[in-house]
């Protein structure tokens, strides 16, 4: 191929993304125009996409109406736990697989492994009768938080990364008395701070936009997270189409923020693991 066809080709790719990106970004955008604009506007057959006057009441009614930093608070406080647990634990039993010989350990990594192909919809009654009707824990945080204390995928992406990391240092570390805990607290974890950053996004952003697993097991107003409460705000106040898409902006708002602001570990976090040095 040369070069004029490497450049033309280059083109049509770049056209192509433009398009999609465009395509993808309408969404997204005229949520953001539908949250400043009247209802009688937004609810319109036909949507400007270009208002011509903008209003701040849709978020006045959203925060009136709902619950609204309750459940702010009750999505941060969830995701943020879940993070911690997750990066700590996940964290662990990476390091245990990838760096510690112990009898059976190919045995229960792939145990592990074999469980992320059962569908969750396969486990969700039985977890749900253990959670509400054996241990009752209906709607409070632990049942929210328990089920998702650490992930297999989670598991399996730090050990991949410890995969990656030398282990002369280790060695080293074990030649100077050092505790596995020690190694593990003072060697590994700054060795493998990118790995860990791409962990704790990727958990804190699945942990906030998580539905079904709240709304199953929250039933009063003051325990539910934004996604379950704008549901609930959906069919309560089906035709405030403006505070609904405020509401939206609200739920969304600190996930792009985060984006932006971490877009590099998200990069990252596609090829963490994939290549073993």
């Amino acid at each position: 191929m040369n070069s004029k066809s490497k450049i033309i080709l280059l083109i049509i790719s770049a056209a192509v993304l433009c398009i999609w990106a465009f395509i993808t970004v309408i969404p997204l955008y005229w949520m953001v125009i539908g949250s400043i604009q009247d209802t009688t506007v937004s609810a319109t057959y036909k949507p400007k996409m270009l208002p011509t006057s903008w209003s701040m009441t849709p978020y006045e009614r959203f925060f009136d109406k709902t619950d609204a930093l309750r459940w702010l608070f009750n999505s941060l406080f969830v995701s943020s736990v879940l993070t911690v647990t997750n990066v700590f634990f996940a964290s662990l039993a990476g390091y245990a697989f990838a760096k510690l010989k112990f009898p059976g350990s190919k045995t229960v990594f792939w145990i592990l492994l074999s469980t992320m192909m059962i569908p969750a919809q396969v486990t969700l009654i039985p977890l749900y009768i253990l959670v509400i009707n054996v241990f009752n824990l209906g709607d409070t945080y632990t049942a929210i938080i328990a089920p998702a204390l650490v992930s297999v995928g989670n598991i399996f992406l730090m050990k991949q990364y410890m995969s990656t990391l030398p282990s002369s240092l280790i060695h080293a570390a074990r030649i100077d008395a050092c505790s596995e805990f020690g190694i593990f607290w003072k060697v590994i974890l700054p060795m493998a701070k990118p790995g860990l950053a791409v962990l704790a996004i990727f958990t804190f952003v699945t942990s906030w936009n998580e539905f079904f697993w709240p709304f199953l097991v929250t039933s009063s107003t003051e325990m539910r997270t934004i996604q379950v409460g704008l549901a609930s705000f959906v069919f309560a106040d089906a035709t405030d189409y403006g505070a609904i898409m405020a509401g939206a902006t609200v739920g969304a708002l600190p996930m792009i923020i985060l984006f932006f602001a971490l877009q590099r570990y998200f990069l990252q976090g596609i090829t963490i693991g994939a290549v073993k040095g």
